[in-house]
């Protein structure tokens, strides 16, 4: 089966995407750019980014890429990504994943009777 093709802008991207795209391109993103023509015949710059289930062109000129990394606190003034970002990113994944296991938990616990506070 073919994988989904999305094209689509960077601001639209959720956050786990965006934060696998900057693993991928870790130096930046500007000279990774392809263009394509559009459905209406205009060359567009994007940036490809593929996972298991979709292809991405992520839809952005150079100079849109260029301001990206240098607006994003996760790469240094050298346009390369820190080095800590892997560290902060699985980080910051496994506090969510127990946040989503006590929220499971606690959504669970809502519909049990506490026998011991009978009155």
């Amino acid at each position: 089966m073919a994988k989904k093709r999305i094209v689509i802008d960077y601001e639209k991207l959720p956050d786990e995407t965006v934060n696998r795209i900057k693993m991928e391109y870790p130096e930046g993103y500007e000279d990774n750019l392809i263009t394509f023509t559009n459905a209406q015949g205009r060359y567009v710059s994007a940036l490809p980014f593929e996972t298991e289930e979709i292809y991405y062109l992520i839809r952005m000129t150079e100079g849109e890429a260029r301001q990206i990394i240098k607006d994003d606190d996760d790469f240094g003034n050298d346009g390369k990504l820190r080095d800590d970002f892997a560290d902060d990113l699985e980080s910051v994944e496994e506090e969510e994943e127990k946040e989503e296991y006590l929220d499971d938990n606690f959504d669970e616990a809502e519909n049990i009777k506490d026998e011991s506070y009978d009155e």
